[in-house]
Parts: C-alpha cells; structure tokens; sequence
C-alpha cells in the first residue's frame, strides 16, 4: 500500500519556494519559544527568578506518590488532602487511583502516610528525596544538552558544510522545542520517561534530516527529482513511525478507555511526546530543511539543476 501520493508532493516541490516553506515554522518555533517561556517565568518561577521551562516530575523535584484502591474521585481526593502539597490526583486503572505528592516535612510526610494507610486497601507507596532529584536534574540535563552537541559536531564532520549542517541542527531544535511546549500545554511533566523520548527525538530528527541532505548532496540527478524521492522515502518512514506510536499510546492509556486495563505511565509519557516530536519533525525537516537547502542549491550549486537523470538520458536516447 502506497502511503504517500505523489501528486501532492509533485505539487508541493513545483509551487513553494523558499520563503513560503519558511513561514509555518518560524511561526511554530516563536509560540513553542514563548509557551516555554512564559512557563519558565510565569508558572514554575518568577521575572527575577525563572524556573523550569517544562514541569518537574516527582524524579525531578522530589515528592511522593501513592497509589491504593478508592471508589472517590480525583476532585474528591485533592479535597481530601487539601492540606499538604498535592500535585496531581488520577485514576489508575480500575478502582485504583494515584495521588501524588510536592515535597514535604517529615511530620507532614508521616501524617499524610498515616491517614492512607488508615483510610484505603491495598497501599503502594513511591518517594523520591529531594537530594537525589536534584542530582537527576543535572544529569538528566546534561545527557540532553551533551546528545544535541554531539549530534551537531557529527553533523558537520559529515557534510563539512555551514548551511547544509546549520540546517539539521535548527530542524532538530524546533523539534524539541515543540514537544516541550505541548508538554506544557497538556500537563506532562519531565519524568525519566520523557527524558528518554527526548533522547531519542534527537536521534530520530537527525536522522530524517540526514536522509535529506544526503540525497540532495552526495547524489546526482535534477533538484526536484531528488526532493520528491527523499520525501517519499522520509514520510513514509514518518507516517509509519506515528501509526506505531498512537497504537502504543492508547494501549499504555487502557484505563481511558477500558476500566480493567492498567495505565502504563512511562510508556505513556514516551510516546505521547514522539508523537508531538514527529509532528514537528514533519514541518521542520520538509519545510525548515528543505526550504534552506533548496535555497541554498539553487545559489551555490545551479548545475544541480541542469544534470539530467539516467533514466531520462536512456529515454533521450
């Protein structure tokens, strides 16, 4: 089964030029920018003291979570512990629900255990100090920042080219940026979960971003020829990807959907956050990236444009 039409992309190719492919995501890089933003200085801190772009999960800025059995709702649950630093109150999986917790005082951390194990069955207690949270932070921060850096130093020791390589790393970082920002928009904090899909958005972007700028650098053949073929080789791994992912996503959400299904938290939080990621790498990579390197092709390489392809010499003769 054909995934891909390839009218439409021929139409893309011929009829958008390098300005119009840059609108949408420059558009989609300044409000993923702001939202993270106003995150950082609105939501999680202050003008004179910012905090973090993004929410903090419980490995992050420490906390407890607990899970037991209760027919209450999660309204009627943060009512109940309206008293000590909850941070969220869901359902997990049938009558089982998981309230989670900020950090707090030992006194109030032994009443609010106290009262649980008093008050529901079947108890499940998670706690992370605040000490070794902080040390996640760190290195949770520096295994991102050290994966984008070494993805952009190989970058340019492949194509040892400025523009060509400036491009895949722009690309990359709109995309991370995207899916921080939609985390912001629907509540999902950076957990060890999200780290890790962020790791490997890195990954996933340079590598579609690659397989373009291989095929219009390294091969021969007219510009559009060789567009048109990385498209239809880079969408149909995207599409496919993204089918994988929304089926992951709604088997570890059972509880959504069917009340005797378990919520599978972290898996959750994986795909949900590809799925984000590879919508942007849509725009960035066949956009953003074809924008710049189309540009750039046409102003440094116009012989590109006039080879002809095997095929068509075979035809000629």
């Amino acid at each position: 089964m054909n995934l891909i039409n390839e009218k439409v992309i021929d139409s893309y190719v011929k009829n958008f030029n390098f300005k119009q492919m840059l609108i949408y995501p420059v558009i989609l890089l300044i409000v993923s920018l702001l939202i993270l933003a106003y995150t950082s200085f609105f939501v999680q801190g202050t003008i004179t003291d910012p905090g973090s772009p993004v929410e903090l999960g419980m490995e992050f800025q420490g906390g407890m979570a607990m899970i037991f059995d209760s027919t209450k709702t999660p309204d009627q649950l943060k009512q109940d512990f309206s008293a000590y630093p909850v941070i969220q109150a869901r359902g997990y999986g049938g009558d089982r629900k998981l309230v989670q917790f900020g950090p707090m005082t030992d006194s109030a951390l032994t009443e609010v255990t106290d009262k649980i194990n008093s008050e529901y069955t079947n108890v499940e207690i998670r706690q992370m100090g605040e000490v070794v949270s902080k040390s996640l932070q760190g290195q949770a921060l520096k295994a991102i920042l050290f994966s984008f850096l070494g993805m952009a130093i190989v970058v340019f020791l492949i194509f040892k080219t400025f523009v060509p390589s400036v491009a895949v790393v722009v690309s990359a970082f709109a995309d991370i940026a995207f899916a921080l920002a939609m985390m912001d928009v629907f509540g999902i904090a950076l957990s060890m979960g999200t780290v890790a899909a962020l790791l490997m958005l890195i990954g996933y972007s340079v590598d579609t971003d690659i397989l373009l700028t291989t095929r219009l650098l390294k091969r021969k053949g007219e510009l559009n020829d060789k567009i048109k073929d990385a498209m239809k080789t880079g969408m149909t791994m995207t599409i496919t990807t993204l089918a994988a992912l929304t089926a992951l996503f709604l088997v570890s959400s059972g509880s959504y959907l069917f009340s005797s299904f378990t919520r599978i938290d972290i898996i959750r939080d994986v795909s949900i956050v590809l799925i984000f990621g590879l919508i942007a790498d849509i725009i960035n990579t066949w956009m953003t990236n074809l924008g710049i390197l189309k540009w750039y092709m046409e102003k440094y390489k116009p012989s590109e444009k006039r080879i002809e392809t095997p095929k068509k010499r075979r035809q000629a003769t």
